[in-house]
C-alpha cells in the first residue's frame, strides 16, 4: 500500500521560506513523478509543482521562480523548496504520486493529511 507522508510546514513570515518533505513507502519511488498541491481554505485545490521519473519540472505560474521541487531516490523523497512566501501561499500542501500525465492533471482517489503553511503579513 502506497504511503506519502508530508511535512515541514509552519508558520512563516512573508519573505521567508520553508521546505516541505513528502516521504513516500510502498511504491517503487523512482519510477514515479510526484506533484506538490495545495488548497487554501474555500478554494479548490490546485496544482503547484510537478516532477517526472526523468527529473523534468513543472511549475504553476503562481510559484515559478520561487518554489524548487526536488527528489532524493534514494530517500524515496520529493522536496518542494518555497522561498520569497507570500500571504497568498498559505494553504495546505499535499503531495501524490503516479505518472508524470496524472501528476499533471491532479485527480486522484486519495490524498494524505497533507502540512500546513501559513504565511503572514
Amino acid at each position: 500500500q502506497v504511503q506519502l507522508v508530508e511535512s515541514g510546514g509552519g508558520l512563516v513570515q512573508a519573505g521567508g521560506s520553508l521546505r516541505l518533505s513528502c516521504a513516500a513507502s510502498g511504491t517503487t519511488f523512482s519510477d514515479n513523478a510526484f506533484g506538490w498541491y495545495r488548497q487554501a481554505p474555500g478554494k479548490h485545490r490546485e496544482s503547484v509543482a510537478a516532477i517526472s521519473a526523468a527529473g523534468t519540472t513543472y511549475y504553476a505560474d503562481a510559484v515559478e521562480g520561487r518554489f524548487t521541487i526536488s527528489r532524493d531516490n534514494a530517500k524515496n523523497t520529493v522536496f518542494l523548496q518555497m522561498n520569497s512566501l507570500k500571504p497568498e501561499d498559505t494553504a495546505v500542501y499535499y503531495c501524490n504520486q503516479g505518472s508524470f500525465g496524472v501528476v499533471l492533471g491532479g485527480v486522484f482517489r486519495s490524498w494524505g493529511q497533507g502540512t500546513q503553511v501559513t504565511v503572514s503579513s
